[in-house]
């Protein structure tokens, strides 16, 4: 049931964004130069509404003006051991993968506008450091618990992992922020299914019927069966940053993220009505974010297909020695 939800909430959205492409040929082409500081010498593509950057995301940051985004949803390798094609998330220690974090959210910090959010995941087991690290540096807003359902294969040692973290977090304590709560309503299940009344109230009256979520979210995990589907190891579902993209953020903001993998966050930006900037080092993943954000169907003379492949055979669970 959840999937066909989510299905039908997306057909919406297709209707919104043809509506919005034709209004956008009466309109001027989002200038993307207008974010960069220096010639971005990386290669790229960009349409009206987004643009895909093959690199690496630090030094393409370099380039970027601060304050010149004004949402960033980062999902960097988990230091975990997954292949990601032509480069594998394994760092030599712990201390290295946090050190590493740390130099890529500060620079995420400083081209986040003033007024910005940011959203970033990585592993369970790394993401106590992390945490520590932006709460002394800036300010953590939410922690977040992205659970999902089990693939049925599951340890017989020590209780599965079934959840992912997700940390948002803004420059300051006294930064203005977006949050949208009124797009993001759900179904408020306890209460006014029951038919309960609210006696709190003055008058009396039923619970209400929707309600703000929580900071637990219940998204099923993107399976090989389902039509957003793409070849990458982690991507993530589309409901998710359709949650985040919706409250963070509004219409004609610009998203970034600086490890795109399958370019989830630029497809559902671009859905939604923002600008999109994505960055990914792979050549395949780049070509996903081409096509799947709309900027064109072909590339270096190659179309640009979606075929699914079953993704990798690389470790899903962090190895415990």
């Amino acid at each position: 049931m959840a999937e066909l939800a989510q299905m039908s909430f997306f057909d919406e959205i297709d209707n919104q964004q043809k509506r919005i492409n034709i209004e956008s040929t009466h309109h001027q082409l989002f200038d993307f130069s207008s974010i960069f500081n220096d010639k971005l010498g990386f290669e790229n593509i960009s349409s009206n509404n987004s643009m895909a950057i093959l690199g690496d995301s630090l030094e393409v940051m370099k380039k970027m003006n601060s304050g010149c985004v004004n949402l960033i949803f980062a999902d960097a390798p988990y230091n975990i051991g997954k292949d990601f094609g032509n480069n594998k998330d394994s760092w030599d220690s712990v201390a290295s993968y946090i050190e590493w974090c740390k130099h890529w959210i500060d620079e995420c910090m400083r081209i986040l506008s003033d007024d910005g959010t940011m959203y970033f995941m990585t592993a369970t087991q790394h993401m106590p450091y992390l945490d520590v690290y932006a709460s002394e540096k800036y300010n953590v807003l939410c922690r977040i618990i992205w659970s999902y359902d089990s693939s049925g294969v599951q340890s017989k040692k020590i209780y599965g992992s079934l959840y992912e973290p997700i940390l948002m977090i803004n420059k300051s304590a006294r930064s203005k922020y977006t949050f949208n709560y009124s797009d993001i309503l759900v179904e408020a299940k306890t209460g006014s299914v029951r038919k309960l009344i609210d006696y709190r109230k003055d008058p009396p009256q039923p619970y209400n019927t929707q309600k703000v979520p929580g900071n637990v979210w219940d998204f099923s995990r993107v399976r090989f069966k389902m039509d957003e589907y793409e070849n990458h190891p982690t991507q993530k579902p589309e409901a998710l940053l359709e949650r985040i993209i919706r409250a963070s953020s509004n219409e004609g903001d610009i998203i970034f993220d600086p490890f795109s993998g399958s370019f989830t966050t630029s497809a559902v930006a671009v859905k939604l009505g923002r600008i999109a900037v994505g960055i990914d080092m792979n050549e395949e993943y780049y070509e996903i974010g081409i096509r799947r954000t709309g900027i064109a169907d072909e590339y270096n003379g190659k179309q640009l297909i979606k075929e699914k492949l079953r993704k990798t055979n690389a470790k899903s669970k962090y190895v415990r020695k």
